[in-house]
């Protein structure tokens, strides 16, 4: 059976990653700082009181998972902030890059010792991180957080390459969920099953590059 982690498991695109993996028979941990009633639902471990940005959290999710095999790690978490550069808040962007970057590398490091060979990791990121596809500007924060992700997943592709472990850097395209205000053009299911199609064919050929649910390869 399959082992997935997802952070940012309560709501969204995590609540439904938990749902489809679960209902294809993998078992599941969910991670997040308080669990909804829906995840809790689900016929899934749930691992609440995890702030991503907090080290000593993550190293107490890494010590309760200590031994436990995981075939496939989603760093889902993930927040928008609105901003513009005449209202700049930089508390509000240091915010969104300890979340946005520094979370899911702090998570993938603390979890090495879980993957193996064959294991993958996916990170949920955004186009909105693109430097070839910026063409409106603004929000900058969450801009150059996923644009520091998306450095993070190639550099983790390049390292973990060798160890037998694949990396996704996945834009899941434009979603109506509590973080967009239900502004997009899919559903989170919709969106969930075409990430979970780009990480099923995810290889060691394919490391490190970053695509759109739908399979399309993005600008850098």
């Amino acid at each position: 059976m399959t082992v997935a982690l997802v952070t940012g498991a309560n709501r969204g695109i995590g609540l439904e990653f938990c749902r489809q993996l679960r209902a294809r028979g993998d078992e599941v941990v969910a991670v997040c700082r308080k669990a909804s009633p829906e995840l809790r639902k689900l016929d899934v471990e749930v691992v609440e009181g995890v702030d991503i940005t907090d080290a000593s959290h993550v190293a107490a999710l890494a010590s309760k998972l200590a031994g436990k095999k995981l075939d496939l790690l989603i760093n889902n978490a993930g927040i928008l902030d609105g901003d513009s550069l005449e209202a700049l808040d930089f508390s509000a962007l240091n915010r969104q890059m300890e979340v946005n970057a520094w979370g899911p590398l702090r998570v993938t490091h603390a979890l090495l010792p879980n993957l193996t060979k064959g294991s993958k990791i996916a990170l949920i990121t955004s186009r909105m991180g693109s430097i070839g596809d910026n063409g409106s500007g603004g929000y900058y924060g969450y801009r150059m957080s996923k644009a520091a992700l998306n450095m993070a997943g190639v550099s983790l592709a390049r390292d973990l390459g060798p160890r037998g472990i694949a990396v996704g850097i996945l834009h899941p395209g434009m979603v109506r969920t509590q973080m967009t205000s239900d502004h997009g053009t899919l559903t989170p299911a919709e969106a969930v099953a075409g990430l979970l199609a780009r990480i099923d064919e995810l290889s060691l050929d394919t490391t490190g590059s970053f695509r759109h649910g739908n399979g399309e390869a993005l600008p850098w």
